[in-house]
């Protein structure tokens, strides 16, 4: 998806940046939504933060240039009733776990590859390395196929592992969460009177291309329509119906596509002008068009909507521009060049956190409940760290990839809660 998921807000490899940005990255800032009070006090997330003992002593053992990103930590004790601190979905659904399992088995298949051996040399916590990594998931994985319990997994892990806790956003460990998602749009392989707005396949001259690249107006016009005039002639790889969904897809980095046929297939990211991403919901809110608090993906697509002719005002605002690949239905990838699992991939700074790890996130996140309605929980979910953004940096970001379709967009873009970020290593 990235890279697929690598999208607008994850911009490239010749940035260095790679897949997902999340849909989120369009929004501007939304509120953060609060946790639900659990019972007793004791459970409640201040005893996800990173104990104060710990935070001196990170600050004492770096200098104020160089912190450590993860601090490491005893894995945190559950309360009793607190259902929040278990992943119990792995042992209700058969189909989660095989997810989960599948999800690990890419981790580990990258783990082996040269570009981890990479990724790892000069990684910078000690004591995380690549053969620890992989160790680690491995036995992870035998626990995960022996226990009968979200229970008995965590006493598991509790008497096995060690966390590696993110530092976050405020050296407390807060981690700003969003999800992406890949969506789901019609398209022609031809354009057509209906079909007339394209994404563009990776221009084979692009290295060549001096700098700066043109921008985004300059390739493809205010309207969207002028790409055949200049550099992108020739280059249209697939045509949507809605100026909107390829700006869209160029964000999310990946999408899906329904053939008029009945076949689908799949497109991903395949590079990107040198720009960074500018968000337009923000253009939005700057302009007194929308107001700040609040807002969220669903108001900002109602927005065009309502006012179509202001896309040729905003998405041209946006100077970058990303390129795609067909991969004939091939799964979303992330920025380590494996395949992305719903509710079990997430995206941060590869800068920062260890590629192809198994992570536990704790954080709010939506579901449907079943009267159909959106409903906010506090989960903890073991995840593999699989991609990264351009809009994802720092400690303190972590975007959650929530599938392909529709509903995966509804609940990727209402999808902001603070939360925890962890990293399981073999002690």
């Amino acid at each position: 998806m990235k890279k697929t998921l690598a999208g607008l807000g994850k911009f490239s490899k010749i940035i260095a940046i790679s897949l997902p940005v999340v849909l989120s990255i369009l929004l501007v800032r939304m509120q953060y939504l609060a946790y639900r009070e659990l019972s007793p006090p004791e459970c409640r997330v201040k005893k996800w933060d990173i104990p104060v003992s710990l935070t001196a002593k990170n600050q004492d053992a770096f200098s104020q240039k160089q912190k450590a990103p993860l601090i490491q930590r005893l894995p945190v004790t559950c309360c009793q009733g607190d259902t929040s601190c278990f992943d119990e979905v792995i042992y209700g659904q058969i189909a989660d776990k095989k997810a989960l399992i599948s999800a690990i088995a890419r981790s580990l298949q990258y783990l082996q590859t040269a570009n981890a051996a990479a990724a790892y040399q000069n990684y910078p916590v000690a004591g995380i390395t690549r053969d620890r990594v992989f160790k680690s998931l491995k036995r992870f994985r035998e626990l995960l196929l022996k226990t009968n319990s979200a229970i008995e997994l965590h006493q598991a892990i509790e008497r096995e592992f060690v966390l590696y806790q993110s530092v976050g956003q405020d050296t407390k460990g807060s981690v700003l969460f969003t999800a992406y998602y890949e969506p789901l749009y019609a398209a022609r392989r031809v354009p057509t009177t209906e079909y007339r707005y394209p994404v563009y396949q990776l221009p084979p001259d692009l290295n060549s291309w001096s700098k700066p690249h043109p921008t985004r107006l300059e390739l493809e016009g205010v309207d969207g329509l002028q790409g055949a005039k200049g550099k992108l002639r020739g280059l249209e790889l697939f045509w949507f119906r809605d100026r909107l969904e390829p700006y869209l897809t160029q964000i999310e980095g990946s999408a899906r596509l329904q053939l008029p046929d009945g076949t689908q297939t799949t497109i991903g990211y395949a590079g990107n002008t040198a720009y960074n991403y500018k968000s337009i919901g923000r253009e939005l809110v700057n302009d007194g068009k929308l107001p700040l608090q609040g807002i969220t993906m669903p108001i900002i697509l109602d927005y065009f909507q309502k006012h179509p002719q202001e896309l040729n005002i905003y998405i041209p605002r946006d100077r970058s521009f990303v390129f795609f690949q067909e991969n004939h239905g091939e799964p979303a990838q992330g920025s380590i060049n494996v395949p992305l699992t719903a509710e079990r991939s997430i995206a941060t700074d590869k800068s920062l956190m260890p590629p192809g790890a198994l992570a536990l996130i704790h954080t709010s996140i939506p579901f449907v409940n079943p009267t159909g309605k959106m409903e906010e929980r506090i989960v903890s979910r073991y995840v593999l760290d699989q991609d990264t953004g351009g809009a994802i940096k720092g400690a303190g970001r972590v975007d959650y990839f929530l599938g392909t379709g529709k509903l995966a967009g509804d609940r990727a873009g209402i999808t902001v809660s603070n939360g925890q970020l962890f990293y399981l290593l073999l002690k």
